[in-house]
């Protein structure tokens, strides 16, 4: 099994720009040395006969269908506006 060491994290915690105490590399090193040590017990199991999967669960469209349907009538829509122009919302001017 892989034995993280302090310096290596504190090594890849400064290529990501983690500013982290020696202390925090010390359990870092712990608590990283232990997920890597789980990852290598699933390299004992066979998958031989496993078909390789994306998502765990099947997944299907949920969308609604995509079809073209009236929007809201323009003058009502204008009613709820300030301002209007030319059938166009007016808007205050933020670009000089």
């Amino acid at each position: 099994m892989a034995k993280m060491t302090k310096e290596e994290v504190i090594e890849v915690a400064h290529l990501a720009r983690l500013a982290i105490t020696d202390e925090e590399a010390v359990h870092f090193a712990d608590q990283l040395e232990a997920i890597t040590n789980a990852m290598e017990l699933l390299n004992e199991l066979d998958t031989e006969n496993v078909e390789p999967t994306t998502h765990v669960l099947q997944m299907v469209n949920v969308l609604r269908e995509d079809k073209s349907v009236p929007g809201l009538d323009r003058e009502l829509v204008l009613k709820n506006v300030k301002e209007h122009e030319a059938g166009q919302v007016k808007v205050p001017t933020i670009l000089e």
